[in-house]
């Protein structure tokens, strides 16, 4: 069951949940940062350490794809929607957003006009990006939302000095201090093999936010535009705990790698998507020489674009 929400209209209240956006992290950490995680760099590591270490080591550059460019978009749309006044959050208000985010994004990266062969495919395409909007509307009315954040950035460091931060797509924060975390997906819902993979990524936000102000969220929630599934998952501090020890234990096996050389290849479907097959041992590849390290070198992870990964 969903958590209460503000009623429409009302005022944030004071309870609302906020982080560090990234121009204003200064100061002095509490503890000395050893490195730093994201969901997507640990989900990478998770999907395949060679394609971590291409990602966060190597810098690898990839060629966008029309799925992930798409995300981008329709997540855009739906950050704008809610600086419209609560009433003009229509259906023909989000459609009306796409081309502009659409034509604002392709300004900043000319080269993403190259994913189609021709103004059919650039066409099609938004059509699917249209039908995406339409099918959030199936799910809620955000009519009778107010969001307390959007696109919020945040971060905590563990104990071990290991920070974890990303960015949450949308908090609600019932007058009552209750938290809601909501993330679009433009896939659709995974299967039940790949379920724990997506609640993986909302685990990980609700630790950085307990972590962070010390109260679990009461619930997550993904929704899936691709196919109108949603999927809620209600934590407690002890889905949290083994959270946090399945993220050390990651990095424990990055910094390993880290000290060895060794980024073993994980052959799965998602190889399907990937850009380094010709670099790949699986594919019969060999990965370049890893670059340089000093002995006193951390490996932070960056972010990539927004939705890199919403489709596979």
């Amino acid at each position: 069951m969903s958590a209460p929400l503000p009623a429409e209209g009302a005022e944030p209240p004071e309870q609302a949940v906020t982080g560090v956006r990234p121009p204003e992290v200064t100061g002095v950490r509490p503890r000395e940062v050893v490195g730093a995680l994201s969901p997507s760099r640990a989900g990478d590591f998770m999907t395949c350490p060679l394609l971590y270490r291409f990602r966060v080591i190597d810098r690898l550059p990839e060629k966008p794809s029309p799925a992930a460019v798409r995300g981008t978009v329709v997540h855009s749309v739906l950050e704008r929607l809610y600086d419209l006044p609560a009433g003009a959050r229509t259906v023909e208000a989000a459609l009306g957003l796409l081309e502009p985010q659409w034509l604002r994004l392709l300004e900043a990266e000319p080269e993403y006009a190259a994913m189609f062969p021709d103004a059919e495919g650039q066409a099609q395409w938004l059509d699917q990006a249209r039908g995406m909007l339409r099918r959030y509307f199936d799910l809620e009315d955000p009519r009778r939302l107010e969001p307390a954040e959007r696109e919020l950035y945040v971060e905590a460091v563990l104990d071990s000095g290991l920070m974890l931060r990303g960015y949450i797509d949308r908090l609600d924060v019932a007058p009552t201090g209750e938290v809601r975390v909501v993330d679009y997906k433009t896939g659709s819902a995974p299967g039940p093999e790949f379920e724990g993979r997506a609640l993986f990524q909302m685990k990980f936000y609700a630790l950085v936010l307990w972590r962070l102000h010390g109260t679990v969220p009461r619930l997550l929630q993904l929704m899936y535009l691709g196919n109108g599934e949603v999927l809620r998952y209600a934590p407690d501090e002890a889905d949290l705990r083994a959270t946090e020890r399945k993220v050390m234990a990651l990095w424990q096996a990055i910094e390993r790698s880290l000290t060895t050389g060794e980024w073993r290849a994980r052959r799965s479907r998602l190889c399907d998507w990937c850009d380094h097959q010709a670099i790949c041992p699986e594919f019969g590849g060999t990965p370049p020489p890893l670059p340089p390290r000093s002995p006193g070198d951390t490996v932070a992870s960056t972010r990539r674009p927004r939705a890199a990964t919403d489709e596979l």
